[in-house]
This record gives structure tokens, sequence and C-alpha cells, in this order.
């Protein structure tokens, strides 16, 4: 199996710049890949450029532009137009099943933030400097950077990449480790509940609250969004040193949530793991719950349109891209998967209406967002543990039906 590993760089001064040079040149890399592409189709009878024929050339771009282009890694040149060929494969299978296309687009710097080496030795060398008590990577063009590194490695290294986030320089590695040794079993099963008022409900009765991140960050990130809003619009290089402190304060802001909400999930998925061989939880469509509402046209009156809950909408969705169910679901199967547990998602249909106790099924049975009250026998819980018992149940059950 491969593992992830996230390390901080601590880059000095001249290496920085090597590496903000790297992120400009594979940019212009990608562009210009783009371009061609765009032309091709434009002007010589809708042809298609491929990966192929773009990576022939790399060698007489990096002998035409010795200063920018060859001086890098040719793998790592490689992997980018890679990177494009993705792109415009996602646009075509998008356009084949009738979802918006999303044609590629251009990257500014600042959005090409990511250099990728699809093996370790060709053009970088993780912990190259193995007798030094300091752990270094090489890069092709910058030399050895110092890493910050948090834990050890585990298995063999089989890519590296450079990200930028910030002003701060990260190292990611992909490993390749055997089968790691299942966490001994506790004998326990639970059916998980997800939600807004309350992070996670288990049918053991035990609630997860809410940690609301990017609700708490809202007021700076406003006051950050409302003070970069009054510098005027003008070009990348003529903005000024406030301009510049203004885009990364909202930035910063910004990653700072988003390291709390993934925080918040790996350690609620890890108690989940340790403490259950067996999780059920129900196979939500998170996109499809977030989106807005259509709108309402007034047949009376023509151009005009009806109330459609737009505002109410947008609030549900802000919570529910808040709460980052996605990212949850992501990490617990994953963990779980290490771990030798067993995840099972089931179908969320009338899981929080149904009575865990005699199984009638009734939208008069949830009056309220938390209260159950089967109006067949009288039973009441909790709205959310009584989602939670139904999903377990229904996982069970999945699990013992035979193979199709």
């Amino acid at each position: 199996m491969l593992r992830a590993y996230k390390f901080l760089m601590r880059p000095t001064v001249g290496q920085q710049a090597a590496l903000g040079a790297m992120l400009a040149d594979h940019c212009s890399l990608y562009n210009g890949a783009l371009q061609e592409r765009r032309d091709a189709y434009k002007h010589a009878s809708r042809t298609s450029v491929k990966y192929g024929q773009q990576s022939a050339q790399l060698k007489e771009i990096r002998a035409f532009d010795p200063e920018r282009q060859g001086r890098w890694s040719f793998s790592s040149q490689q992997a980018t137009l890679r990177r494009l060929d993705k792109a415009f494969a996602g646009f075509f299978r998008r356009v084949k099943s009738g979802d918006t296309p999303g044609y590629p687009r251009f990257r500014g710097v600042n959005w090409f933030d990511t250099v990728d080496f699809p093996k370790d030795g060709d053009g970088c060398r993780w912990d190259s400097t193995p007798h030094d008590p300091v752990t270094r990577v090489r890069f092709q063009g910058v030399g050895h950077v110092r890493v910050n590194q948090h834990r050890p490695v585990v298995g063999r290294v089989k890519t590296v990449s450079v990200k930028r986030e910030g002003r701060k320089w990260y190292v990611v590695l992909t490993a390749e480790q055997a089968q790691p040794v299942p966490l001994p079993k506790s004998g326990s099963v639970v059916g998980i509940d997800l939600g807004i008022a309350n992070f996670l409900a288990d049918s053991n009765g035990e609630f997860v609250p809410n940690p609301r991140h990017g609700r708490k960050a809202a007021a700076k990130l406003e006051a950050a969004q409302q003070a970069l809003s009054r510098f005027p619009r003008v070009r990348r290089d003529k903005r000024t040193a406030n301009h510049r402190r203004a885009v990364e304060k909202v930035a910063d802001l910004h990653r700072t949530v988003r390291r709390q909400r993934l925080d918040h999930a790996h350690k609620t998925a890890l108690g989940l793991v340790r403490a259950h061989d067996f999780i059920a939880h129900e196979d939500l469509k998170i996109r499809n719950m977030s989106k807005t509402p259509k709108p309402k046209p007034d047949p009376e009156t023509p151009g005009s349109f009806l109330p459609n809950g737009a505002a109410a909408k947008a609030g549900l969705n802000k919570s529910i891209n808040d709460a980052g169910w996605g990212v949850f679901l992501t990490i617990l199967h994953a963990k779980a998967e290490s771990a030798g547990r067993e995840v099972i998602a089931v179908d969320p249909r009338n899981t929080s209406r149904e009575c865990p106790e005699c199984g009638h099924v009734a939208k008069e049975n949830r009056p309220t967002q938390e209260k159950f009250h089967c109006v067949s026998c009288g039973h009441t819980a909790h709205a959310d543990t009584v989602g939670a018992r139904n999903v377990l149940r229904a996982g069970l059950v999945r699990r013992e039906a035979p193979p199709a």
C-alpha cells in the first residue's frame, strides 16, 4: 500500500528563490503546452495534440531555453505535461457524461504551487545526506534543502513533490509499505450519523460536537476580505507591499481553517477506528446536498421569479461545507484500511424516520430536528441516535448479505 508524508522544509533565502523560479518555469511550461493545444485545435483542422508529442519536444525546449527550462529535472517537466494531459482527459470525460465541462485554464504563478518528481533519485533525492543528523532533500537546480521531519518514513519512497503554501514550503512523499499489522479486535460495532447540530452521533448514544471552524473564523475572514477589497485592481507586478500582505492575510486564514478541519477529522476518525471493528455510515451525496435550489419562474409575471428558499439553503450549504463530511469519510476509510477495520456505507433514505423498535416509517416520527417520537409504538429518543441505530442495522444486514 502507498502512504503519503508531508514535511515542512527550511530553505535558505537563496533556495527559496530557486524553488520559486522552479515553480514559475514549470508554470510557464504548463501554459505553453496548453496554448499549443488550443492553437492546434483552432488552426489545424481541429487537430488534437497529445502528451507524447509534447513530451518529445522537451529536449528541443530545454536546448532552446537552457536558463529557464534546461536547468530543471526532465522527469519533473514530463510530470507537468502529464498534469495538463490529465486535465484534458477530465474535460472530455465531463463533456461525454453531460456535466459542466470546465475547460483547462491558464495558471497564474500563484495558482501553480506544486512540482512533482515521479521517481526518487531522478531529479530529486530524499534523505540525500543519510549520515547527517539533519534530514535533507535534494532537488536538481536547488540543492540540499533542510527538512523538519517530525516522524519516520516507513517503506521505500516512490515519488517526491514540492508544494508551496503561502510563504511556507513542504515536501510531500509517497512511500510503498507492506500491509500493516491490524489492530486487535475490540468486539464492538457502531453506526454513525453525520449532522450539523452535532458533527457525529453514534448508535451508542454518544455525540461529537460540531467545532464549526469556519463560522468561528468568519468575523476575522470578513474583516480581512474587506481590507483586501479596498485596494484597486491592478496588475500583479504593480501591487504594493500592503496589497500583498492583505492577500496573504486572507489566504492564511483559509489555510488555518483547513488545517483545523483536517485535525478534527483525523482525531475523530482515529477514535472510531481504535474503538470499533465495524463502522457503518450513510452514503451521503454531499455535492448534491449542497447544490443551490433551482429558480422558480412566476407563471403570472414573465421575467420574475417566486421565492425558492435560496437564502436559507445558502446557510445550510455553508454549514455542510464547514463540517467537512467528505474529508472526514475519506480519512475514516483510509485509517480503517490500515487498521484492518471494516467500513460500510448504506442507503441514507428514511434512516431518521424509521422507528428502531417497531420499524414504522413516517415523516411524523420526527416532529423536531432533535426529537424522535414514534407515532405507532411511542418510542422516544434523540433523532440522530435513532438515525445511527438504523444505519448500524442496515450496515450489518449488508455485511451479512451474500455477494451478488
